[in-house]
């Protein structure tokens, strides 16, 4: 059993489980594990025999979950790896029939605040940035120091939408030109001297696009989502439901233009008519829930 104490209230718990609706004795899947709390809610609805197989790619927060789980769990397999191999978990595991999955695409606040990993501008720390410190090889002071401006500028408008990419790019070669760049901090006193005055007082931090684009090309978040949607549908029942929480407009693109793409071909209903946001309520107690988007479809054949 899951312990009940302290366990991580993820965003749109409710909704989560209104869309994967967790029935007596079918199993789940959780893709992406962090603190465990939608995985802790279908445990309770899927009683007596019903399974749920958690997948958490960060071997830190692996070893974390793995103190709040208690005996022997017959109903409940933790595994340390990437959802982006889906397909061989669950036959690893002889995990089947899949009734439902679910994606919540969210950085954990573990990550920004304790991992020290440089995945926050508010905190000085190593420019690493990979969840898989094990087998990820690439660092976000690789890319910074190391590839060619053109590339980096490439990524950061790719991946972070940001529109003094070129400005960004050029500043960052200049500097590691002087010295290498190690840390948040060094990075975003470049991006600061890079952007004009007006862009560093917006509501919006300056650094904040150029360091989701960073994450976004150390981890190859988008190639692997696309990726592990495909196989959620390989590996998903017959009227197995698929509910993903994305939190900026990149990620919410591929998930809209898979689950568009499924239903096109015949494959899968649409059962969120339009992204499903967090109440007023919920964002006031969790500000960071507020750019997530839910979408959910259900598997009509195979």
């Amino acid at each position: 059993m899951i312990k009940t104490n302290n366990v991580h209230i993820p965003v749109l718990q409710k909704e989560v489980i209104k869309y994967l609706s967790p029935k007596p004795n079918e199993n789940f899947i959780d893709a992406t594990f962090g603190g465990g709390g939608h995985a802790w809610e279908i445990l309770k609805m899927n009683i007596p025999n019903g399974k749920v197989l958690g997948i958490e790619i960060d071997p830190v927060l692996y070893l974390k979950a793995k103190e709040k789980i208690e005996g022997m769990m017959e109903r409940f397999i933790l595994v340390n790896d990437s959802y982006i191999n889906l397909r061989k978990i669950t036959e690893r595991y002889n995990f089947r029939p899949v009734n439902g999955i679910v994606f919540d695409l969210g950085m954990s606040s573990w990550h920004l605040e304790r991992s020290g990993r440089g995945f926050s501008f508010l905190r000085d720390e190593p420019l690493d940035m990979r969840y898989d410190i094990v087998r990820n090889p690439r660092r976000a002071e690789e890319i910074v120091n190391r590839w060619p401006e053109k590339e980096i500028e490439k990524i950061l408008k790719n991946y972070g939408e940001e529109i003094f990419a070129k400005r960004i790019a050029r500043q960052i070669v200049k500097q590691r030109q002087k010295a290498p760049l190690k840390t948040t901090f060094e990075l975003v006193e470049v991006i600061r001297r890079a952007v004009p005055p007006w862009y560093r007082w917006r509501k919006i931090h300056f650094a904040t696009k150029t360091f989701q684009a960073l994450r976004i090309a150390v981890n190859n978040e988008l190639d692997i989502l696309e990726r592990a949607l495909a196989e959620a549908m390989q590996i998903l029942e017959e009227g197995g439901r698929l509910v993903i929480i994305s939190f900026h407009s990149l990620e919410d693109r591929v998930v809209k233009n898979f689950l568009r793409k499924n239903k096109n071909q015949g494959y899968l209903e649409i059962i969120t008519k339009k992204p499903v946001s967090p109440s007023l309520e919920e964002i006031k107690q969790n500000f960071r829930s507020r750019s997530a988007k839910l979408r959910a479809g259900v598997k009509i054949k195979k």
